[in-house]
C-alpha cells in the first residue's frame, strides 16, 4: 500500500496560545495591586492629617504654657496669630488665607468654627484681641476665653477635609 497517495491531510497544530486576554488570575493579582496602591494612599494621608492635626493642638498647648511662664498677655497674643495663620495655611488653600488681613481674617477664624456664639467669636468676643492687640498695647485681653476659642477654632479646622 503507498501511504503517499492516500488522500490524507497533513498534521494542523492548534495557533499558539496568546498573552492577550490574560488568564482570569492575572486580573485578580492586577486588581488587588491597584487597590493595595490606593489603599496605602489613602492610609498615608489619613496618618499625615492626623499627625498635622496633633502637632497643631500640640502647638496651641505650648503656647498656652509659654504664656503661663511668662505671663505676657501680648506676647501671648502674637505667638497665638502666628499660630493661627499656620494653621490656616496648613489646612485652607494658601491663596485663599495668606492675604487676610482685620476683620476679613477674624471672618475666616469665625467661618471655621461652629457654636462661637457662646464665647462671642472671633469678630465680635475674645478673638478680636488678636486685631487690636498688636497697635494697642492697653487693649483688652480675655486670655482664657481666646484660649478655649482658639483651640475649639483647632479642633474644628484640623477634623476637616484639606481638599474640601
Amino acid at each position: 500500500m503507498d501511504y503517499e497517495q492516500l488522500p490524507l491531510r497533513d498534521l494542523h497544530l492548534p495557533d499558539p496560545i496568546s498573552w492577550w486576554p490574560p488568564a482570569i488570575g492575572w486580573w485578580i493579582v492586577a486588581g488587588s495591586v491597584i487597590l493595595l496602591a490606593i489603599l496605602g494612599w489613602l492610609l498615608a494621608r489619613f496618618l499625615r492629617k492626623r499627625r498635622m492635626r496633633r502637632e497643631a493642638i500640640a502647638e496651641v498647648r505650648r503656647v498656652a504654657a509659654i504664656y503661663q511662664e511668662s505671663g505676657d498677655p501680648q506676647e501671648y497674643v502674637r505667638r497665638l496669630s502666628v499660630l493661627l495663620r499656620r494653621i490656616a495655611i496648613s489646612f485652607h488653600p494658601r491663596e485663599e488665607v495668606a492675604g487676610l488681613s482685620g476683620e476679613a481674617w477674624l471672618a475666616f477664624l469665625d467661618r471655621g468654627v461652629q457654636g462661637t456664639q457662646q464665647h462671642g467669636g472671633f469678630s465680635d468676643g475674645a478673638g478680636r484681641a488678636l486685631i487690636e492687640a498688636p497697635y494697642n498695647p492697653n487693649c483688652e485681653i480675655d486670655v482664657h476665653q481666646l484660649d478655649k476659642l482658639c483651640r475649639e477654632w483647632v479642633e474644628q479646622v484640623t477634623r476637616r477635609r484639606r481638599d474640601a
